[in-house]
């Protein structure tokens, strides 16, 4: 009988540990997001974020997102980005507009692994909202509002992060709903 609860207690260690490493590797655009891999090999996989990864290919940012970081990115979705006015997307697309494209880019990266966790502590501790530089240079503002973290750039407009704490070898993705615009 002792075996037999041993077994068990065994058993239900297993599935709890099973289930608690399944919770860390979300679906993001019909894709499993797993942490041994790093941004750049999880983005290109999700189906939502093709022009994020079409925009980092077209800005030479590809090998930097895959380098040992660690980088926070705040990843716009493809509804994101069709929110822009028509055209602006492949006209950033174009050679002769890489260092905006990258401007903007980088604008949605921060150094670190900031999880939503460290940004509720730090708006807390900011009473209210926090400010975080991002690699662009310029800061991004951070509130809770309704249950929901949002990311305000500098002119003002909002995105929700809509899937957090997505944890990658090289940092963390935080999904949301804008591009952000320095």
């Amino acid at each position: 009988m002792k075996k037999l609860l041993n077994v068990a207690f065994v058993a239900a260690l297993v599935l709890s540990t099973t289930a608690a490493f399944a919770a860390k590797d979300p679906m993001v655009g019909g894709a499993a997001m797993y942490p041994t891999r790093n941004i750049v090999q999880n983005a290109v996989n999700s189906k939502d974020h093709t022009t994020l990864v079409a925009a980092v290919k077209a800005a030479g940012l590809v090998q930097t997102l895959e380098s040992p970081g660690p980088f926070t990115v705040f990843a716009p979705t493809n509804e994101a980005f069709a929110k822009l006015p028509a055209g602006t997307v492949q006209t950033l697309l174009k050679p002769e507009n890489k260092a905006k494209l990258t401007a903007i880019l980088e604008y949605h990266v921060v150094p670190g692994r900031i999880t939503t966790k460290d940004l509720k502590r730090m708006i807390r501790k900011g009473h209210g909202e926090a400010m975080l530089k991002t690699v662009q240079g310029d800061e991004l503002t951070f509130k809770m509002m309704h249950g929901h973290y949002y990311v305000i750039d500098a002119k003002g407009d909002k995105a929700m992060i809509t899937i957090a704490n997505v944890y990658q070898s090289n940092g963390i993705i935080q999904v949301i709903n804008t591009v952000l615009l320095p």
